[in-house]
């Protein structure tokens, strides 16, 4: 592994966080998430067309960059630390690598340039809550999670013209705004149970309305408003099989990889907003007086902040290994970063929270935003204990049984 960056990468770094100094501040996030589509679309045009975003990590046959997972977690780093609200996660870690790996060559020739381009986002639909069961990232994904026996979840029935889906599925990263939505069912009954991938095209419409016929979209109410969700409920939706009608086609398989490498891009996120909320809070304590002096002066604030800043870079470390690791073809790496991530971006809020005293613990505080999507990322990916158990699993640490994924 080599550990330096190229000059490549070093300039995603920097001109994506002097766009985001000047268009991304705490009021302007704020502002982003009230509206409809739940982001700013003029800034998500600009990371688009201007610098590649959504297709930097897939092929220039289908209009992408063809860069690395790597370049792809440093642009997730830089927005963690302004916490942009935007549907790259959705689109770009989750959407187009399942597309890549999964789908016929038409579906990828027909929607991978547009995604490319900005025009169209994607969002997967998993059911009830299952997405990190989905991903592999705190269990097995070869069981029934989709909506296994004769209801729940989400069912995928064949007719005469296709498919059909009947089902609900909560917690959709950008469920609400999504042109494409990726919808794992459940199909085959008892006697031949299996989960597959289905396309809904056009899930908004093209004027952005109307859309496809029987799906019903709610936007959700989270604890952390830059990371929309979703319910989506699907009444006799048709849809398309994602890829050929192969018995042999490996779901699980291919969501435990998009899940391996979502894990190091979030990791990396995560990190930047613990390392900008930690930036933030030396700041503050550098500014306020008591008794006299700077708070930052006195021995035990200095040494919260030291152990906050060797959590974090520790933390870093960990993300930037499987971020490449992930672009070698190393498997099992991503949760485990993941978990170190969002711990280090949990205690870093909290004590942020602290150090500003009286005025830190006020929602209108920015320190409140990233508190709030340490939580929420624990909620939706975690919790850290069940990231690291089940690597610990799957890699048979103490000896028990390997866990497929």
């Amino acid at each position: 592994m080599d550990a330096t960056f190229t000059a490549e990468q070093e300039e995603i770094r920097r001109t994506l966080r002097e766009l985001l100094l000047k268009r991304c501040g705490p009021e302007e996030v704020r502002t982003a998430v009230q509206s409809e589509a739940g982001y700013d679309s003029a800034l998500w045009e600009t990371l688009a067309q201007q610098l590649g975003l959504p297709g930097l990590a897939f092929p220039e046959a289908y209009g992408g960059v063809g860069c690395s997972a790597t370049e792809l977690a440093l642009a997730s780093e830089e927005l963690g630390r302004s916490l942009a609200p935007s549907p790259l996660l959705a689109t770009a870690v989750l959407g187009a690598p399942l597309l890549l790996a999964l789908g016929s060559e038409d579906q990828r020739a027909a929607l991978l340039p547009r995604i490319a381009s900005g025009e169209l986002t994607a969002a997967l639909a998993v059911p009830g809550a299952s997405l990190t069961t989905a991903l592999g990232l705190t269990g097995d994904n070869r069981g029934d999670w989709a909506g296994g026996g004769r209801a729940g979840g989400v069912q995928a029935r064949r007719t005469d013209g296709g498919w059909r889906l009947y089902g609900q599925a909560d917690q959709v990263l950008d469920g609400h705004s999504a042109g494409l939505l990726l919808v794992a069912a459940h199909t085959g009954g008892f006697a031949r149970s299996r989960t597959l991938l289905f396309l809904v095209r056009d899930a908004l419409g093209r004027d952005g309305s109307g859309g496809s016929a029987g799906v019903t979209r709610v936007r959700l109410t989270s604890l952390d408003e830059t990371r929309s969700q979703a319910r989506i409920q699907l009444r006799d939706v048709e849809a398309e099989l994602l890829g050929e009608e192969d018995e042999s086609s490996d779901v699980a398989g291919a969501l435990a990889s998009v899940g391996d490498s979502a894990a190091a891009v979030l990791a990396a996120e995560a990190v930047g907003a613990a390392d900008r909320v930690l930036e933030r809070t030396v700041e503050y304590v550098k500014q306020r007086e008591q008794f006299g002096r700077a708070i930052g002066s006195f021995q035990a604030v200095k040494h919260r902040l030291a152990d906050l800043y060797v959590q974090v870079q520790a933390a870093r470390s960990a993300a930037y290994y499987a971020a490449w690791a992930t672009g070698a073809g190393e498997e099992r790496v991503g949760g485990l970063a993941l978990a170190q991530a969002l711990e280090a971006l949990r205690i870093t809020s909290s004590e942020a929270v602290q150090l500003h005293g009286g005025i830190g613990f006020t929602w209108e505080h920015e320190a409140h935003l990233y508190f709030k999507r340490a939580a929420g990322d624990e909620l939706l990916f975690g919790p850290v204990h069940r990231l690291r158990e089940h690597a610990a699993d799957a890699a048979r640490l103490f000896g028990g049984g390997e866990v497929a994924v």
